[in-house]
């Protein structure tokens, strides 16, 4: 896993949890045109996005970390202790779902849940992971009680936040500092976090995904002034969202 010189409180690497590694990887390859490669083969087999050292996120068996979720795409956030971001969450109102563990290369990670049962993890030391500029590009959580959830991410990772309106609703952002990390919008259904990849052609790769056998969870739509979206979920159950900036 190649290193980047960023700080704690960004999300620096995405994992798809599916039940069929070979299979995903195929859909997303034919989809997004993505190629893989092996992370220390014959030790622990890990199927990382891109090769090099432009490694932006991994692929892994649902049953070897979280046999009991659902497929989905998993978000990690730097931190400076797992142990202290456990501890944290269990204060503000959240769960250890499991963690905190070593995994290769002297990092450990962490799973969590949000008040709302949303999954999100933490991975130490900071910078670990590669900022993946121009493949995953945002990170939004899905939830009944942004409130309640801001004040979680607050208390676990340090994130301010501010509220933005959107059209007739409001859309709250979450910040490290100046920047902005992720974003949150009031949503039914259970809790959970939702990937966006970036693409040239919101409505190609819908059709693409469709042919692949993907379903399709939000039609291409626009968000004014800031670009083009979809939202479809891949063969094996996970959601991803594409998006398409305006500039």
């Amino acid at each position: 896993m190649s290193t980047g010189g960023t700080s704690a409180g960004r999300i620096g690497w995405h994992e798809l949890l599916t039940p069929d590694v070979e299979a995903a990887k195929a859909f997303y390859a034919r989809m997004l045109g993505w190629e893989t490669e092996v992370w220390l083969p014959g030790e622990v087999d890990y199927s990382m996005i891109g090769g090099d050292d432009e490694q932006h996120g991994g692929f892994l068996a649902i049953d070897e970390l979280l046999p009991e979720a659902s497929p989905q795409w998993l978000a990690y956030v730097d931190v400076e202790s797992v142990e202290d971001v456990a501890g944290k969450a269990r204060d503000a109102g959240g769960s250890v779902v499991t963690g905190p563990r070593d995994v290769p290369e002297d990092t450990r990670v962490v799973v969590l849940a949000d008040p709302q049962g949303a999954l999100i993890a933490a991975i130490e030391p900071p910078g670990q992971a590669p900022l993946a500029t121009g493949v995953f590009v945002w990170d939004e959580l899905h939830t009944s009680d942004v409130g309640s959830a801001a004040g979680f991410y607050e208390r676990v990772f340090g994130w301010g936040h501010e509220e933005n309106p959107m059209g007739s609703e409001t859309y709250t952002m979450f910040k490290r500092g100046d920047d902005q990390v992720a974003g949150a919008t009031n949503a039914t259904g259970a809790a959970h976090w939702l990937t966006y990849v970036f693409v040239p052609d919101v409505e190609a790769t819908v059709a693409s995904a469709r042919e692949l056998g993907a379903g399709v969870r939000v039609n291409p739509a626009d968000i004014p002034g800031i670009g083009r979206f979809a939202i479809v979920t891949d063969p094996l159950g996970a959601d991803v969202g594409l998006y398409r900036p305006s500039a």
